[in-house]
C-alpha cells in the first residue's frame, strides 16, 4: 500500500462568475412597491446580476473553474476533486458537481454539492482542506455558486431585493512551505432551531409539490428577516471571538477581514462590534447584492483585484446562514 504524505493546504488561485445582466433597483421599482432610496438605506444594495435563460449554476462555475484552470495552467485531467456549494442546482439529480466535471474536462476528478446555503463556499474550503491535509488529493476545485433568481417571489420584497445571482471557485492545493498561505484554524456551528426562520417551505419530503404548494408559493424562499438579522449580528460576532481567542489574537492582528455579504448593516454591526478597521473590510454587496454561497468567493476575488490581500496577510472570513449555520476561517495568505 502507498504511503500517505501529509501536508499543509493552501489557496493557490480564486477566480469569479456572473451573468452580464443586471437588475438595478430601479428596475425593482418597475415591478414591486419599492424605491432605490429604501433598498440602499436597508441593504447596501445597488444592483444584482440575474442569469438569462440557459445561464445555470453548472455553467457559472464552469466558467470561473476554466479561468483558474487556464491562469495556473492546470490540466483538468489532474484535478482530483470538485465540490460545488449551492443550493440552487441546475437540477435535483444529477449532483451540480457532475455537470462541472464535463464542462471542464476534468474526466478524473470525482464530486459532489454540499447545500447548506450562505455558507457553504467556507464550509467546503474545510472539506477540500482535510483531503489535501491527509494526502490523498493534491488539486481540489471548490466552488460557491447560486442562481437565486430561480427561487425568489418576486412579489415579495422582503426578499426579491436582496438576492443575485453569481459565485467562484478556488483551487485547493498542498502548500510548499509551512508559511506559504496556510489553512489556520476554522469554527462552524449550526443551529437546526432556526431553520424554519429562512428556508423553501415545499419541494422536499416534507412537502413535495403539489398544486397547493405552487399555489401558495412555498417553492420560494421565506424569510423572517427580524430573526435572520439578530442571528447574524450576534452569531458571525461569536464565531469571530472564538477563533480570534483562541488563536491569541485580537482584531488587530487580522489584516483582512471578509464578511458573508448577507446585509450591509449585518457587516456593519459586526465590524464596529469587533473593532475591526473598515479599511480592512471588504465589502462588494452593493454590485451584486446576495449570492448566497457565492459571496464569500466574489469577495475574495474582489480583495485580490483591488490589491487588498497580500502575500503573508492574515485573512478572516467568516459566514451565517439558513440552518441556522455560522462560521469563522483563519487563513495565512
Amino acid at each position: 500500500m502507498q504511503s500517505i504524505h501529509k501536508s499543509l493546504a493552501k489557496i493557490t488561485a480564486v477566480a469569479s462568475a456572473v451573468p452580464a445582466d443586471v437588475m438595478t433597483n430601479f428596475d425593482l421599482e418597475k415591478i414591486i412597491d419599492t424605491n432605490d432610496k429604501w433598498i440602499v438605506e436597508r441593504t447596501g444594495i445597488h444592483q444584482r446580476h440575474i442569469a438569462k435563460q440557459g445561464e445555470t449554476t453548472s455553467t457559472i462555475v464552469a466558467a470561473a473553474c476554466k479561468e483558474i484552470l487556464a491562469s495556473t495552467n492546470t490540466n483538468p485531467l489532474d484535478i482530483d476533486l470538485i465540490i460545488v456549494a449551492t443550493i440552487t442546482p441546475d437540477m435535483m439529480l444529477p449532483a451540480t458537481a457532475c455537470l462541472v466535471q464535463d464542462l471542464i474536462g476534468a474526466k478524473n476528478a470525482w464530486g459532489f454539492d454540499l447545500s447548506i446555503a450562505c455558507s457553504g463556499f467556507l464550509y467546503a474550503l474545510q472539506v477540500a482542506a482535510q483531503f489535501v491535509h491527509n494526502g490523498t488529493h493534491k488539486n481540489v476545485l471548490v466552488a460557491g455558486c447560486d442562481v437565486m433568481s430561480s427561487i425568489i417571489d418576486y412579489t415579495d420584497r422582503q426578499t426579491c431585493i436582496i438576492f443575485g445571482d453569481g459565485g467562484g471557485a478556488a483551487l485547493i492545493q498542498p502548500s510548499v512551505l509551512e508559511n506559504d498561505g496556510v489553512f489556520l484554524d476554522f469554527v462552524h456551528e449550526i443551529d437546526g432551531s432556526g431553520g424554519k426562520y429562512l428556508c423553501i417551505p415545499a419541494g422536499g419530503s416534507l412537502r413535495p409539490t403539489t398544486n397547493e404548494t405552487l399555489a401558495n408559493r412555498m417553492h420560494y424562499v421565506h424569510q423572517d428577516g427580524a430573526t435572520v438579522f439578530k442571528f447574524a449580528t450576534r452569531k458571525m460576532t461569536e464565531v469571530c471571538n472564538k477563533i480570534l481567542e483562541r488563536n491569541n489574537l485580537t482584531a488587530n492582528d487580522i489584516d483582512v477581514f471578509i464578511p458573508h455579504q448577507a446585509n450591509k448593516r449585518i457587516i456593519d454591526y459586526v465590524t464596529d462590534k469587533m473593532n475591526f478597521n473598515p479599511d480592512k473590510v471588504i465589502v462588494n454587496i452593493g454590485e451584486y447584492g446576495n449570492t448566497t454561497a457565492g459571496t464569500l468567493p466574489l469577495a475574495l476575488k474582489t480583495a485580490i483585484d483591488t490589491n487588498r490581500l497580500a502575500r503573508g496577510d492574515l485573512l478572516l472570513l467568516a459566514t451565517m446562514g439558513a440552518g441556522f449555520t455560522a462560521g469563522a476561517c483563519l487563513i495565512k495568505w
